[in-house]
């Protein structure tokens, strides 16, 4: 079920009466690429400003009221939405629903509680940078795009993070928090007419807004970034180009980067770890946005090893380019895609999100035997003209954190 309120703000309800669970969700369409240089950051920090208290609860009521009930409370910020959630009994949805309200609603943003918080999420950039395996995809989106918002760090930058005050974070709440650029989702053991009237009660009084700008499409630098540190591996990144949701390859490229580096039995891992014990980590993945994407390759190996993994890399994607995915690998990377969509979808959260996030980004939710029908219908040829375009090794950006060269020689 699906009703846009009068004040522009959108509900998708899916009711699941065999669960005894309700996961309800506030998504809203702001997120890192969104921000600018001075506001680089500010969607993450509003998000932990969210849970700093309200007109009638503290940081604490709200805690230990989820706490009561056995409820779980969270919030994400990504390149492209901002969303807070929780996931209760669903005899406790009135009270799940009125405390994110609340947050989303009347967070206090108290002056001493964005200078504390300016503390913790500098803390949190810090950690991030020296957590190198998950830095190095972050430096692969901002060589890879450049000065594009949607190469943009979601925790942003701590000369940005510490210049914030209460007006900075206030403008911005007010600008881009708003009903017309909000979806709430509601999966679980509920009856829909009456969610939509409980969502419509909380916030009522609440309409219009604007939805941000996002900057326009991105494009794609051939580069090479090496950034020296001093660890024990170096981390390996290769970037090449994806597609945005809804493009008619996503799903032929989601299968051909399974193949190449998806699990266990894809090619990478069987050749760079079971077959010459190169690496511990080495997988593929691929990100769809709403004008952009990627598809990347991650290795973490010794520096000696650097130059020989990237060649072993680059046979592979060679190979595939060439035609040489065969059937029973296809068909192995469909039945894996769509088995890892399926079971996904036994949780409520994950239903809720996939109704919320669907309705956010593609103004409808995909149902999933359209997506399976779409999986499917991925051939052979499909996915070696997919491999051909866009997995080119001569096409590639490519970045490295250790200690290494820019030749990637061990330093």
């Amino acid at each position: 079920m699906k009703e846009t309120l009068p004040g522009g703000l959108r509900v998708v309800v899916e009711p699941i009466p065999h669960v005894r669970s309700v996961a309800v969700g506030l998504w809203y369409g702001v997120g890192s690429r969104h921000e600018d240089d001075k506001t680089s950051g500010l969607s993450h920090f509003l998000e932990h400003m969210f849970f700093k208290g309200t007109a009638r609860r503290t940081a604490r009521d709200i805690a230990e009221t989820m706490d009561q009930v056995g409820g779980q409370l969270n919030a994400v910020t990504t390149k492209e939405y901002t969303c807070i959630y929780t996931r209760v009994l669903d005899e406790h949805f009135p009270i799940g629903l009125d405390v994110i309200s609340d947050m989303a609603l009347h967070s206090r943003l108290d002056p001493q509680d964005v200078e504390r918080e300016k503390g913790i999420v500098l803390e949190e950039i810090k950690l991030y940078e020296d957590t190198p395996d998950e830095l190095i995809h972050d430096l692969l989106v901002q060589t890879m795009w450049g000065g594009h918002a949607l190469g943009r760090s979601v925790l942003g930058t701590a000369e940005a993070v510490q210049a914030f005050d209460v007006a900075d974070v206030t403008r911005f709440y007010e600008a881009y928090y708003c009903p017309t650029n909000m979806v709430v989702g509601v999966a679980g053991n509920v009856d829909a007419p009456a969610i939509v009237g409980s969502v419509a009660a909380a916030f009522d009084g609440h309409q219009g807004g604007v939805r941000p700008p996002d900057g326009g499409a991105p494009t794609r630098a051939v580069k090479r970034e090496v950034r020296r540190k001093d660890t024990e591996q170096v981390h390996l990144a290769v970037g090449g180009t994806g597609v945005p949701l809804e493009h008619p390859d996503m799903y032929g490229l989601q299968l051909v980067s399974m193949i190449l580096g998806g699990g266990p039995s894809s090619r990478l891992f069987q050749e760079i770890r079971e077959e010459r014990g190169l690496a511990y980590s080495v997988y593929s993945y691929t990100a769809s946005y709403s004008d952009g994407g990627l598809s990347a390759i991650y290795a973490g190996v010794s520096p000696r090893h650097a130059s020989s993994v990237l060649e072993l890399v680059r046979a592979e994607l060679l190979a595939l380019a060439r035609g040489g995915i065969t059937e029973r690998e296809l068909q192995r990377a469909r039945d894996q895609v769509k088995a890892a969509m399926v079971m996904s979808l036994e949780s409520t959260s994950s239903r809720m999100s996939r109704l919320a996030r669907g309705e956010l980004m593609l103004g409808r939710v995909l149902d999933t035997d359209e997506i399976i029908a779409r999986i499917d219908a991925v051939t052979l040829e499909d996915a070696h003209r997919i491999a051909d375009t866009l997995l080119n090794p001569d096409g590639l950006t490519l970045c490295a954190i250790g200690p290494v060269d820019s030749d990637l020689a061990p330093a």
